[in-house]
């Protein structure tokens, strides 16, 4: 996992991250040199249990970056899905895909198009591929469902728009809503950011200083969002569920 570089130049990435990478189409081109600016696991747990695990990378290059995801449950019947985000330089969604590998296969994939953002969805068969179009501005966030790590995003996000070059310290970020496109609920909604301030939380065997933001959407009870001093995702708690995500 790499925790290096300053926590200013990690939350500028919520602008310009997240350019996607090079461009599927432009295989003739030289490749984009890359580097990683966050990687790691997310274990999940429900009632103390542990349920499943994201894995994640975010890369980000000159011009543009990508986030890549996968989620694994452990408990039940086992399911496995992948996740892409391609962003343009400006912040604007270039591409997402969502992959469902078990237990069934299923795709989506959203793509702006002509003002509106489209998904393109492809159900567990026997049902028939559909189109669903959202009239929304390319700005947009995506934030799916069991992808953790698009959280770490928005937070990236909401501190380089709140702050000066993106930095917590001596910054004291005001409340912002953002809309965001939930792909697998097939669903616009919009979500509200607040910081919270310092506090200190356990995590794992260990007590942690740590910065706390609540995401809460129109419908969901608040989530509590912990970044480090490094501006890490570290901790997720979703009281009404139950269920607490933390980085390996």
């Amino acid at each position: 996992m790499n925790n290096g570089g300053a926590p200013g130049r990690i939350a500028l990435i919520g602008i310009a991250l997240l350019g996607s990478v090079c461009s599927v189409g432009a295989s003739r081109k030289p490749v984009e040199k890359t580097k990683a600016v966050d990687a790691g696991i997310f274990a999940i747990s429900v009632n103390g249990q542990p349920v499943a695990t994201e894995t994640f990378r975010i890369e980000q290059g000159s011009a543009a970056s990508t986030l890549t995801s996968e989620f694994k449950s452990e408990s039940g019947e086992k399911t496995v899905q992948k996740a892409e985000l391609q962003v343009t330089s400006t912040g604007d969604l270039r591409h997402y895909e969502w992959h469902q590998l078990s237990p069934d296969k299923a795709q989506i994939v959203v793509e702006p198009a002509d003002g509106i953002i489209v998904e393109h969805i492809t159900p567990a068969p026997p049902a028939h591929p559909l189109q669903q179009p959202f009239v929304l501005p390319s700005s947009t966030m995506v934030l799916d469902d069991y992808f953790f790590s698009q959280r770490e995003v928005l937070l990236w996000r909401y501190l380089a728009q709140s702050c000066a070059d993106g930095k917590l310290e001596g910054c004291h970020p005001q409340r912002l809503q953002f809309g965001i496109l939930s792909p697998q609920q097939h669903a616009a909604l919009l979500v509200t950011l607040e910081y919270a301030g310092p506090e200190t939380v356990k995590v794992g065997d260990s007590e942690r200083k740590l910065n706390r933001f609540n995401l809460q959407t129109e419908q969901d009870a608040p989530w509590a969002l912990y970044l480090d001093q490094d501006l890490k995702l570290v901790r997720i708690v979703i009281p009404s569920e139950k269920t607490e995500v933390v980085r390996q």
